[in-house]
């Protein structure tokens, strides 16, 4: 039997209907997946979202480890989805601390149904994707949900 995972990216949705995207899923809870979980969007920056999602009957957790270096991100923005893996894998995923990093939220994608948060509405465009590939390696079925 698979395990199942989900991603979603904020961008474009307001904190209620992630929300309710979440709850739709069946998600228990949610993976915040970036290295700065502050954001100028209303709602998303990690002390509101987490409050929101606590009230909202979900959990939280930020999984700063797994989130992509700046030089990544900046690669992501300019479209370079090649150049964000790169630098992704080898700076965070393919490092001692990233290999315990990705065993945690294997362990915590195996206890209930989560989903990993990024910014991006494209999982293509994101390292989500990526983690998602890595967890398809331990058994993992991935959704892709946009709220």
């Amino acid at each position: 039997m698979s395990k199942q995972l989900f991603t979603i990216g904020y961008e474009g949705l307001d904190p209620e209907r992630l929300t309710d995207a979440l709850r739709s899923a069946g998600v228990s809870v949610l993976a915040d997946v970036r290295a700065v979980a502050n954001s100028r969007k209303r709602g998303f920056s990690k002390g509101a979202l987490g409050t929101g999602l606590v009230e909202a009957g979900l959990g939280y957790v930020h999984l700063r480890s797994l989130g992509t270096p700046k030089s990544g991100r900046e690669a992501a923005r300019a479209d370079d989805e090649a150049l964000m893996r790169k630098i992704y894998c080898e700076e965070v995923l393919d490092t001692a601390a990233g290999g315990v990093a990705l065993d945690e939220l294997a362990a915590l994608a195996e206890a209930s149904p989560i989903c990993l948060l990024c910014f991006e509405r494209d999982p293509a465009r994101c390292h989500r994707r990526v983690l998602a590939e890595r967890l398809a390696e331990r058994g993992f079925v991935t959704t892709d949900l946009f709220g």
